[in-house]
């Protein structure tokens, strides 16, 4: 049977939401959602020297609570922070010259709304991995989708680690700081440590669901 996944779109998601990818045959984008602040959808973890640090997209108020509408603040110079954030952490790793290049594309278009910034870098990373999936987009919000679909919207999540337990269990790749391994973080530290191998990585961290 078809496995198929209902997901929301994360900004620079984390491995655990590639391990789900990748063992999903087709992919529903949640599209109909209210934005939920403080969550996977506006921000990130990476590694750095000297602590794991949070990266977050500043978003504007908006009369309308949908993710799809929620627009970015570009006041804050949140893209310089992050930028500076990004090469400060990762400069030195094996791949980033390989792969810094389509991520600074990306933020130069300085998007308007955080759906589109967030699925441009979903379909960078998924092109970088080489991992070809069909792609389609919810066409309205139902609390429970049907049963052969596979909802995944309230398993990844900043305040849980359910999802190291029920299908995903962080598999240790060569990472640029610290003595101890830090599972789950952005699939940019993955892509940037490991390049090609990344995917290896995931498979490699997918417990079945």
């Amino acid at each position: 049977m078809e496995k198929k996944v209902l997901i929301p779109l994360h900004y620079l998601p984390s491995i655990s939401y590639f391990a789900c990818l990748t063992e999903a045959d087709s992919i529903i984008i949640e599209a109909n959602e209210n934005f939920q602040k403080q969550t996977y959808r506006s921000r990130c973890y990476i590694n750095t020297a000297n602590k794991i640090d949070t990266l977050s997209v500043p978003t504007k108020k908006s009369k309308s609570r949908l993710f799809k509408d929620t627009q970015i603040d570009y006041t804050e110079p949140w893209t310089k922070k992050h930028w500076k954030s990004i090469i400060s952490a990762y400069g030195k790793a094996p791949f980033f010259e390989y792969f810094i290049d389509s991520f600074e594309v990306i933020y130069s278009k300085k998007e308007k709304y955080l759906f589109d910034l967030n699925m441009a870098l979903l379909t960078n990373c998924l092109k970088l991995m080489q991992l070809d999936k069909t792609i389609i987009f919810s066409e309205v919000y139902e609390k429970q989708p049907q049963s052969t679909i596979i909802d995944l919207r309230a398993r990844l999540n900043t305040k849980t680690t359910d999802e190291h337990t029920i299908f995903f269990t962080p598999h240790p790749y060569n990472q640029i700081f610290g003595k101890e391994f830090v599972g789950n973080l952005s699939i940019i530290d993955l892509l940037f440590c490991e390049g090609p191998n990344a995917l290896s990585v995931i498979r490699q961290s997918v417990a079945k669901y």
